[in-house]
């Protein structure tokens, strides 16, 4: 689980949702720039932050910013949990500024595109074994 958040090929495979996504920079470091931008059948999205921590393999987090909402960004982290046999959970939580925010990005459909991104990683997954 932890290469398919840090490995660029891997990460373009499942982070867009499944559609084409071009991995401009990804230095998973503290301190290190990651943008991604998705091409899709309803344009393009760009997507951007810093990597606050980078703790292999159980936490990772790091800022996060949409193109679509400059100037607003969350703190994400990811936290690996190994549950033997093969098994990862990982627990997402984005933390926002305000209400207004949060309430924003949920409007732009953001849920609705993580579910999806999700889906595509659950797939991807399956193809590694």
């Amino acid at each position: 689980m932890w290469k398919a958040f840090t490995d660029p090929k891997l990460v373009a495979q499942w982070w867009g949702r499944g559609n084409k996504l071009v991995i401009e920079r990804m230095e998973v470091e503290r301190g290190g720039h990651w943008r991604y931008v998705e091409h899709g059948p309803d344009g393009v999205q760009g997507f951007e932050g810093r990597y606050r921590e980078v703790t292999p393999p159980a936490r990772l987090v790091q800022t996060f910013e949409w193109d679509g909402m400059p100037g607003h960004v969350t703190v994400t982290t990811a936290n690996f949990e190994d549950l033997g046999d093969g098994r990862t959970k990982v627990v997402t939580t984005m933390l926002f500024h305000t209400r207004e925010e949060r309430d924003g990005m949920l409007s732009s459909g953001m849920e609705h595109g993580l579910n999806q991104s999700y889906a595509a990683l659950d797939r991807l997954l399956g193809t590694l074994g």
